[in-house]
């Protein structure tokens, strides 16, 4: 079995969508959100 490149795995993986609205997420680096900004904003802070 050959081993795929680390980056070409990465590249390939299918974009993130928030579970709430189903819209793309934009994802940055370091960023472990599951939601997208907009659902995010209607959320209430504790």
């Amino acid at each position: 079995m050959q081993t795929k490149n680390p980056l070409e795995f990465f590249r390939t993986l299918p974009p993130k969508q928030c579970p709430q609205c189903g819209n793309q997420i934009t994802e940055q680096a370091e960023s472990y959100l599951m939601e997208c900004d907009h659902c995010l904003s209607k959320k209430d802070e504790y």
